[in-house]
């Protein structure tokens, strides 16, 4: 993966100034690279549904983030990403400490990034997959 922006990473550390949303639940991006990026949050109360599970809307917010952001590293200087479709597969419950995230783009357009995400729950030392996240991102001017 080529990216448009030679800058991307400065240019996303800008951009996440304003990810309010993404600090209001304490997730942030641990690596940036082209057309991957992975972040982590620490599961809190406020974070779990009424079983205890990770609450789906987390899961999917992260697999969402780690998307956007990896088609993000591939726009160019005057673009941005918005979610164009999303789709989550929730293969097991989210019970642990924390989790991770990764983001990947499988197919580079001009307007469209298709992408992959994978969430993964971290219990101690145990990592289970916990949900499979896919989407179209669409490159817009910013």
């Amino acid at each position: 993966m080529i990216p448009k922006n030679p800058k991307y990473k400065e240019t996303i550390i800008k951009k996440l100034e304003k990810q309010y949303f993404m600090h209001h639940i304490g997730f942030d991006l641990t690596l940036i690279e082209p057309g991957k990026v992975q972040g982590s949050l620490m599961i809190q109360e406020k974070h779990l549904q009424q079983n205890g599970f990770l609450h789906g809307g987390v899961t999917s917010t992260v697999a969402d983030l780690v998307m956007g952001f990896a088609a993000y590293t591939l726009v160019s200087e005057h673009e941005g990403t918005v979610t164009s479709d999303l789709k989550i597969a929730y293969l097991r419950p989210g019970i642990g400490d924390k989790i991770i995230a990764e983001g990947y783009v499988i197919k580079q357009g001009n307007l469209l990034y298709y992408c992959e995400a994978n969430i993964y729950c971290l219990n101690g030392e145990e990592q289970t997959l916990i949900a499979r996240g896919y989407s179209t991102m669409c490159a817009i001017k910013v």
